[in-house]
């Protein structure tokens, strides 16, 4: 934990926190070809585990290459259900039967959204926030005009997230569905699931939550805190890679009652009997549609295992003292030259990664790239500096940082005037 911004301020103070990281380890089970590249947005897209490449390669030339088509009663079809289960069971605090694999972010958001408004009939409104992940606001408008209905939007500080007083304010009897990201993509800060979830269900509403940048860097809880449905991406802290399937949670008592609007011949009940008619298959293999992604999923299988293995609750403990660093430096270094905290400064409310705002952040952002230093942009004045725990060193904090102050300082190469 930084003390203070002094005590924050030399290279040799980060230097000393990864001589004493115990996740330390696992930064050498990734793919790491240039040590001087900086890489900051591990959650956008996280590094490549080694262990993926092995797999992918067994998978590829020992399972496709030798096995063939039979490689389907191998193990390939059972892939969404027991990865789900894994997955559910090591980080997101759900038991076995109630998460599967497969489909992008959006279309799984797309199948939860219809099926709870359609157990929903008489409420026509969905409460969400304008800070909401882009996907998740554009289905949502997609939904509500295609059935008549209305989004209401929660609008308040950006850094602060959405709070359970400013959602009880916004919802009624007319609620169907409260939508939020756990992890807010651009500050980062943590809503209070269970509160906001109690909320929805005093009103009638269902909860659903968006894991995208929460899954694999902070603990979840969806069966403690109640929450009816969840949706996230698996390329950011879970390695997945470029493009992997999403993941669905649906709780088990409403598995029963949602019917998701994308009848697939693998989502029914006994699907090798080509039968005439769907006939959902039972628990949480009816949220499936199509084949299931079997060299994608294999990356995702290895990306869980070692996020499991290092476990959430060390990966939490690294997660904050790398933003807390982050952010002492900032008020240290980055203060005078006009760039701000954009994400809560209380370690208990922020996840893994920190917003730093400045008027020219786009132009920035730009500079720290050709400098090898890999953070990413998010309109209108944010860089954000994604701290992926098993992979980003307290050093990379410090010279990133440093990086982005000599472009603001006038000194060499520096973008003073830009």
């Amino acid at each position: 934990m930084i003390k203070s911004q002094e005590s924050a301020v030399g290279r040799d103070v980060a230097a000393e926190l990864d001589r004493a990281d115990v996740l330390a380890e696992f930064r050498e089970r990734f793919v790491i070809p240039d040590d001087d590249v900086v890489y900051l947005d591990g959650n956008s897209l996280g590094r490549l585990p080694r262990a993926t490449l092995a797999r992918l390669s067994e998978v590829a030339g020992a399972e496709w290459g030798g096995r063939l088509v039979r490689g389907w009663d191998e193990g390939w079809m059972e892939l969404p259900v027991a990865l789900g289960d894994a997955l559910g069971s090591a980080l997101l605090g759900a038991a076995p039967g109630q998460v599967v694999v497969g489909d992008s972010t959006t279309v799984c958001f797309y199948k939860l959204v219809s099926a709870a408004l359609d157990r929903a009939p008489g409420r026509s409104e969905i409460v969400t926030d304008v800070e909401n992940f882009p996907t998740d606001r554009y289905v949502l408008e997609g939904l509500a005009r295609a059935r008549g209905g209305s989004v209401v939007w929660l609008r308040g500080d950006r850094a602060a997230g959405p709070t359970p007083e400013a959602v009880a304010a916004l919802v009624s009897e007319r609620t169907a569905l409260v939508t939020f990201s756990h992890v807010s993509y651009r500050s980062a800060h943590i809503a209070d699931m269970a509160a906001i979830t109690r909320v929805a269900h005093d009103a009638g509403a269902f909860a659903l939550w968006d894991l995208s940048h929460s899954a694999g860097s902070v603990p979840i809880a969806l069966d403690a805190d109640g929450a009816d449905l969840a949706v996230g991406c698996t390329y950011k802290y879970l390695g997945g890679g470029p493009g992997a399937p999403a993941f669905m949670y649906v709780r088990r008592e409403l598995l029963r009652h949602l019917r998701q609007p994308i009848w697939g011949w693998l989502g029914r009940r006994d699907p090798f009997a080509m039968e005439q008619g769907y006939e959902p298959a039972g628990g949480v293999r009816s949220l499936l549609s199509g084949t299931p992604p079997v060299l994608s999923l294999a990356g995702v299988q290895e990306g869980v295992r070692l996020v499991a293995e290092a476990g959430i609750e060390r990966i939490r403990a690294k997660g904050i003292a790398l933003t807390e660093l982050a952010i002492a430096l900032t008020d240290a270094r980055l203060a005078g030259f006009g760039v701000s905290v954009a994400s809560p400064r209380d370690a208990a409310v922020r996840g893994a990664h920190v917003a730093l705002a400045h008027p020219r952040a786009r132009s920035l952002c730009a500079g720290l790239i050709a400098r090898g230093v890999i953070p990413d942009f998010r309109r209108p004045d944010v860089i954000r500096f994604g701290l992926s725990p098993l992979t980003t060193r307290f050093v990379d904090v410090w010279d990133g940082v440093e990086a982005l102050r000599d472009l603001l300082g006038g000194g060499s190469g520096s973008m003073a005037g830009v």
